[in-house]
């Protein structure tokens, strides 16, 4: 318990102080642009949120090696791996100068750094002659640093809306313990125990107000321990499908396979030009604007909070099944292809204005003056 209990702990008070000092630094690490096409938020907010999850996991390799832990090297290494993801993410979140492509080249690096000190490399996908090209270490190298560092800016992608991409973490990290118990494998589930404490920490604060944000910082520190963790999960123990772990991670994944295609094909312009177009965003104007009616900023970070759950929900659609059949890969594949399905179907209704009556929240009948209303 106290691989939960203790990162839950540092991550609440150093997310803390980063809140209670926030006049001293704000005016380099507070999100001030209101009015961005991926902006929802109606004040100026802390975007330093992983920090604390950062420090928590530092001091939790001072603890680990106190207690003579056998995971203490094996953690101590993997966060020493992370750090140029994470660095490039909390300078941007500090001087909005590192560009979207210099932070995936640095998550690439960190990869391959993950690689060298820990063998984390895809070997296989257990799919006929692919894995025997996959055998050969240049190639597994090659693949491995691009799905890393595709998951972790498949994280950030998703981190729109308060609590969504923590929560959503939280579950998919919870999925890959859980298996990492039941193969035996304590350096993944005490690592996933830790990352669910340090996230929960930033999580208080983050949900439902929005008093700090992740970041880029948090967002690609988080997308890497997740694909680290899917990697090292597969490669330590035969017995786990590749498919588990890419339908645990297949939401923000198919979000930004989905996303290029949107931006790429069907608009014909380029792949990292923000929208206002993703998935989250269709559901908080589709669905969640009709439960309040009024512009002023608290029902603005209502309508926000309430976005959240509804793709919590989604996610664990694929979590769940992924728990279920973590071993075979056949029926991973039919639920990959399943929860592709969903996504495409549930996007196409939200853009048609189509979506499903009973997942719809209604505003009260006194507010059907409001401005959201006659929008």
């Amino acid at each position: 318990m106290q691989y939960l209990a203790l990162p839950f702990f540092i991550s609440l008070l150093i997310t803390l102080l980063i809140l209670r000092f926030q006049h001293l630094h704000g005016k380099y690490t507070a999100d001030h642009d209101l009015t961005g096409v991926q902006k929802f938020h109606s004040r100026a907010v802390p975007r330093i949120g992983g920090l604390g999850i950062m420090v928590a996991m530092v001091v939790m390799i001072g603890w680990l090696f106190i207690s003579g832990n056998s995971d203490a090297t094996a953690f101590a290494l993997l966060i020493l791996a992370s750090s140029p993801a994470f660095l490039g993410g909390i300078i941007e979140d500090c001087t909005k100068k590192v560009r979207s492509l210099i932070r995936l080249l640095l998550t690439m690096i960190a990869a391959a750094l993950a690689f060298y000190l820990l063998d984390a490399g895809v070997f296989r996908l257990d799919i006929p002659f692919i894995d025997l090209v996959m055998a050969f270490w240049p190639v597994s190298l090659l693949f491995t640093v691009v799905a890393v560092g595709g998951v972790a800016n498949a994280i950030n992608i998703i981190d729109g809306y308060n609590g969504l991409a923590s929560m959503v973490s939280v579950l998919m990290f919870a999925a890959l313990g859980y298996v990492g118990f039941l193969v035996g494998d304590t350096f993944i589930w005490r690592t996933a125990l830790i990352m669910m404490g340090a996230i929960l920490g930033f999580f208080v604060w983050n949900y439902p107000r929005g008093l700090i944000f992740l970041g880029d910082g948090g967002a690609y520190l988080i997308g890497f321990m997740l694909a680290e963790l899917s990697v090292l999960l597969v490669t330590r123990n035969p017995s786990v499908s590749p498919w588990f772990p890419l339908l645990v991670i297949i939401y923000p994944i198919f979000e930004t396979v989905f996303s290029i295609y949107r931006r790429v094909i069907v608009r014909g312009g380029a792949a990292d030009i923000p929208d206002a177009a993703h998935l989250h965003q269709l559901v908080y104007k589709r669905m969640v604007r009709w439960a309040v009616g009024s512009k002023v900023a608290r029902e603005k970070t209502t309508r926000n909070a309430m976005t959240s759950p509804y793709l919590w929900f989604l996610c664990s659609v694929s979590v769940v099944p992924a728990m279920l059949f973590w071993q075979h890969a056949w029926m991973l594949q039919l639920c990959v292809g399943a929860f592709i399905v969903l996504y495409i179907v549930l996007y196409r209704r939200l853009v048609h204005f189509n979506a499903p009556r009973w997942l719809l929240i209604k505003k009260a009948r006194q507010d059907t003056s409001s401005d959201d209303e006659k929008a």
